[in-house]
């Protein structure tokens, strides 16, 4: 079940929240970590927005090795 954690981080001047929301959004993403509703949300960003942000980070929204995908072609 999803909890709610409310973190205080002192950051430097020089980034604002919504960049360190959005870092710990792609961060927890591209680790697999939360679902992409999850890390929209932490971003606050709507799905196709955070969609978007991903490509322009050279993150995947699917993350499907190419191994396992040979493996459901060939099958």
């Amino acid at each position: 079940m999803p909890k709610t954690v409310s973190l205080t981080v002192e950051i430097p001047d020089s980034v604002s929240e919504n960049e360190a929301r959005l870092s710990l959004a792609l961060k927890l993403f591209e680790l697999s970590r939360v679902s992409l509703g999850q890390a929209a949300e932490i971003g606050d960003f709507s799905k196709h927005a955070f969609i978007e942000v991903l490509s322009q980070y050279h993150i995947p929204v699917v993350n499907y090795p190419a191994e396992d995908l040979r493996e459901e072609m060939n099958a």
